[in-house]
């Protein structure tokens, strides 16, 4: 890994005090759902994000969410601390995406879609083990801020880009240019921010899984497939799912479960 990324690394700015208080009440056994909703209604950005995602068609909620106390009830505390981490995070980094070819919107959005089906497939897998995913799911591709950056400064945005477009494996395009995948960028971010170490081994190998160490490899094979299905340059692209149905078809997973998953929330996206 270049030596500016993990001085980049180094430098990034402490968590928010929301944030903070929010991963103390999700690791506090006795915190309720009514104690993070009262922090997170001092936060009006968190707030607008929580609410336009709960009303996106993808969660399927059927009715319009017009509080946070609604949506945090419906989310529960997991997938509540999860997006209100996950928008936070990308408000604190400067999101200029453009070597990837996507807007930070765009950006997010595809961030948003990876944790849907994450959490859509594995539920019907194991529901505690999808709740683990969805956080990894919606951060794995935090790195990519960072590699971004990096590229633009070495003024290699046009030929990253490039190769960007027409990649099917975008970890070998990012180890090519910066000496890391987003992966293991990701992984060093949560380690400097304080997460603990199994979140921190799933993403770091969400690119090589075979080198996880075993109380993470399942996890991490479940996060590459999901990015091989929801790819920042191909999202739901006809290749893309077929990489990923066959890489979950190795890994000796039920493919019409994760099948179904993807059309469910393709479905959801047409509407």
């Amino acid at each position: 890994m270049k030596i500016s990324i993990i001085d980049s690394i180094k430098s990034l700015p402490p968590l928010s005090s929301t944030i903070i208080q929010i991963n103390k009440i999700y690791a506090d056994e006795n915190s309720t759902i009514k104690d993070m909703a009262k922090v997170i209604e001092h936060d009006p950005m968190i707030i607008a994000n929580i609410l336009k995602i709960a009303n996106s068609p993808l969660y399927g909620f059927g009715r319009e969410i017009k509080n946070v106390a609604q949506a945090v009830a419906l989310f529960g505390m997991n997938m509540t601390r999860s997006i209100a981490v996950g928008n936070s995070i990308r408000k604190l980094l400067n999101v200029d995406m453009q070597p990837y070819g996507v807007t930070s919107d765009e950006f997010a959005h595809i961030s948003s879609l990876q944790a849907t089906l994450t959490v859509n497939w594995y539920k019907k897998i194991d529901r505690n083990k999808a709740e683990k995913l969805y956080l990894a799911a919606f951060l794995q591709e935090t790195g990519k801020i960072l590699i971004a950056s990096e590229v633009i400064q070495n003024n290699e945005a046009i030929s990253f880009a490039s190769e960007v477009e027409n990649s099917n494996n975008l970890a070998m395009v990012e180890k090519t240019y910066c000496g890391a995948t987003c992966g293991e960028v990701t992984a060093l971010v949560f380690k400097h921010w304080g997460f603990d170490d199994e979140f921190i081994d799933m993403i770091k190998y969400s690119d090589n899984p075979s080198f996880a160490p075993e109380s993470a490899k399942e996890y991490a094979t479940a996060l590459n497939i999901v990015k091989t299905i929801v790819p920042i340059n191909k999202p739901f692209s006809e290749m893309s799912i077929n990489f990923g149905l066959k890489r979950a078809a190795d890994a000796g997973y039920n493919t019409q479960l994760l099948e179904d998953a993807i059309c469910n929330i393709m479905d959801a996206l047409k509407e």
